[in-house]
């Protein structure tokens, strides 16, 4: 029990009267299951990697006793997911980029200039504490003052075939007071492709340059919580539909969506004419986003992969 009152510490502010009650539960869950924390700490604990990157983000310890990441996920299955989340991005990535990921730092992948008002738009990979319920890492679309624009929360871990795939928790949105005609400027600019697509697009090129098979998505009713959903009950958002739209197909689990890895393009054929130009550079753009992140993930890539 000593152990689980030092994890707890680190992770929350007992000076807080919120954070010290969630600090009480956390140990009380802790408790209750003793031998999958204990194999959870063991596993942290086998490298030097893992020790850091728990020391940098400890979260991944409270991450496995909340009801975090999907709908009626099993202590079990978190614990594991972290587990299979850290394994592959360690075999995959150098010990560099994963200690500045889980370090609070922000891994610039790509930009693009936008205006003299707004600066430049940055597409980032980070892992931040307000993110860790839907997710054990995000890729993040943000302003030159890192106001968040869009961002798709993910981990990676072994489907049920055993294919190694990314797992999308949640995609949100800007939430500023001009977010609408933030959103039609900035699509404006990347030549009428819609900015939520384009946080998916970049997400996908993600999981093709880490090696992954497959990409599943958390669907309407396997979203952890109901944050999604008026009192109405009506939808704010539906993750279902978007992914639906970008390809998808459902699993057997009603939980998750399959998406492409691949973005399906439309031949010139298909665009009109008077479209065709407009097209061109929106490819283009995709090509400089494909092409920066091949690039960056490259130069973080470990050699001695073995997964």
């Amino acid at each position: 029990m000593s152990n689980f009152i030092e994890l707890g510490k680190k992770i929350y502010d007992l000076n807080n009267p919120r954070e010290a009650h969630r600090f009480a539960v956390f140990v009380a869950r802790c408790c209750l299951h003793p031998k999958r924390m204990n194999r959870l700490e063991k596993f942290f604990g086998q490298s030097e990697l893992l020790k850091k990157i728990a020391a940098g983000y400890p979260f991944v310890y409270e991450q496995a006793t909340r009801a975090f990441f999907y709908y009626r996920s099993t202590f079990e299955e978190r614990a594991r997911l972290i587990e299979e989340n850290m394994q592959f991005l360690s075999a995959r990535l150098n010990e560099d980029f994963l200690l500045k990921l889980y370090g609070d730092k922000k891994i610039e992948l790509w930009k693009m200039p936008l205006d003299e008002t707004l600066g430049e738009m940055r597409l980032v990979m980070c892992a931040e504490s307000g993110q860790r319920k839907e997710g054990l890492a995000a890729i993040m679309l943000t302003l030159a003052d890192d106001t968040p624009i869009y961002q798709i929360l993910f981990w990676i871990a072994r489907s049920r075939e055993s294919k190694w795939a990314m797992f999308i928790g949640a995609m949100q949105g800007p939430n500023v007071d001009d977010a609408k005609e933030l959103v039609k400027h900035i699509t404006k600019k990347c030549h009428a492709y819609r900015t939520k697509n384009l946080i998916l697009y970049a997400a996908q090129a993600v999981a093709r340059n880490l090696g992954v098979e497959k990409i599943f998505a958390v669907t309407n009713e396997g979203y952890y919580a109901n944050n999604h959903v008026r009192r109405d009950r009506k939808l704010k958002t539906s993750f279902s539909d978007f992914w639906q739209e970008a390809g998808g197909t459902p699993t057997e689990d009603k939980r998750f969506y399959e998406l492409p890895l691949i973005e399906t393009r439309k031949t010139f054929e298909e665009i009109p004419s008077h479209k065709r130009a407009a097209y061109r550079r929106r490819f283009a753009l995709l090509d400089d986003l494909d092409a920066a992140i091949e690039k960056t993930l490259r130069g973080f890539r470990n050699e001695t992969c073995d997964i």
